[in-house]
């Protein structure tokens, strides 16, 4: 299935129906009073979170959805039948925003929130509400109201605990296979990864998270070279970002540190919010380099970087220090910020890719 997480629709919810103009009309009974009831209100459009759902491509094809119009009220005290509402289904971690004001109307985080996008119109009051003592015989109705009509904007922003980060044929994909269920392409030209992956990292019963990668960025990304920052949103909901380095690189004049500098301003350019999150800089690959440099070649990478975040050389095609590097992340997440509880979401169990 393709993978799309932007989608714009349009919503219109349903008409309430007209109230009703009246009288009783019975053998007998000449003088029998209004009797017209009220109008149905107007179907309304809702939005709800299914974690069976992990694309908006049913998005991308139709995009007007419109309630259905509540039922004029009738004679005999008969109130007109309510439209019937719709419910959009739509994956879980879905941002709903107006496209025309940008207020964001949902932030739908969990699996089964319901959030209201469009509310159904009301419906007319029949003349029974009308009816008084010097009013005996009223002929007043009231129309039903029109509804709600919006245009939106669907983003998904998927949930995970943490997010890679890096250049294309970093290593990244190659890492979370290592370290979790997610089963992503792997080959040795850039832009292998082309959507979000998703993969749980169990430890131990009972120790995890959920881990995302994502598409490499570029220098240039914010211009829209490479993919662009279209991926980018897919780590804002993530509390601990790992920025993967190819500490080995195969082109010679290519400079680990200068890649890192890029992708950080890149980063800045996009959101600031999501460079000021806490970064880890791994460094991968470190099964090419000889023992004895190793030391002397991450020493350097961090003089030159001038960063005091944490360092962790692995080597994820062999496996070396991924397993140290976890548990780190897992301590971080559960010990030094448990604030925010991480996400080990079940739904991410059996799956690791998005598309």
């Amino acid at each position: 299935m393709k993978f799309v997480d932007e989608a714009r629709i349009e919503v219109i919810a349903g008409r309430g129906g007209d109230g009703s103009a009246s009288f009783r009309r019975e053998k007998f009974i000449p003088k029998g009073g209004p009797d017209g009831g009220d109008g149905g209100r107007g179907g309304s459009v809702w939005a709800i979170a299914d974690r069976n759902i992990n694309t908006l491509i049913d998005y991308r094809y139709t995009r007007r959805f419109e309630a259905e119009d509540g039922e004029p009220g009738r004679g005999s005290d008969c109130y007109g039948a309510a439209g019937k509402d719709i419910e959009l289904r739509v994956p879980v971690g879905t941002v709903i925003s107006d496209e025309e004001t940008g207020a964001v109307i949902a932030d739908l985080a969990t699996d089964g929130q319901r959030a209201l996008l469009a509310k159904g119109g009301a419906g007319g009051l029949g003349n029974l509400h009308f009816k008084s003592s010097t009013n005996r015989a009223p002929r007043q109705f009231t129309k039903g109201e029109p509804g709600e009509r919006r245009l939106l904007r669907l983003e998904l922003r998927v949930l995970a605990d943490v997010g890679l980060l890096g250049m294309p044929n970093a290593g990244k994909s190659t890492l979370i296979a290592a370290v979790s269920n997610a089963r992503p392409k792997i080959a040795d030209y850039p832009f292998t990864t082309l959507s979000p992956h998703l993969g749980v990292v169990r430890l131990e019963a009972g120790h995890g998270f959920v881990i995302a990668d994502v598409p490499g960025l570029i220098e240039g990304a914010a211009e829209g070279a490479g993919l662009g920052h279209q991926f980018l949103r897919h780590l804002s909901r993530t509390r601990l970002l790992l920025h993967v380095l190819d500490i080995a690189p195969v082109d010679p004049e290519a400079d680990p540190v200068d890649e890192a500098r890029a992708i950080v301003a890149e980063l800045k350019k996009y959101d600031p919010a999501l460079y000021r999150k806490p970064r880890w800089l791994v460094l991968n690959k470190i099964d090419l380099v000889p023992s004895d440099e190793r030391a002397g070649r991450i020493e350097k990478i961090r003089r030159r970087l001038r960063t005091r975040a944490p360092i962790f050389a692995i080597s994820a095609a062999t496996g070396e220090g991924c397993r140290e590097l976890m548990w780190a992340v897992h301590r971080f997440l559960f010990v030094e910020t448990p604030a925010v509880e991480a996400t080990n979401d079940p739904r991410f169990v059996a799956g690791a890719e998005l598309s």
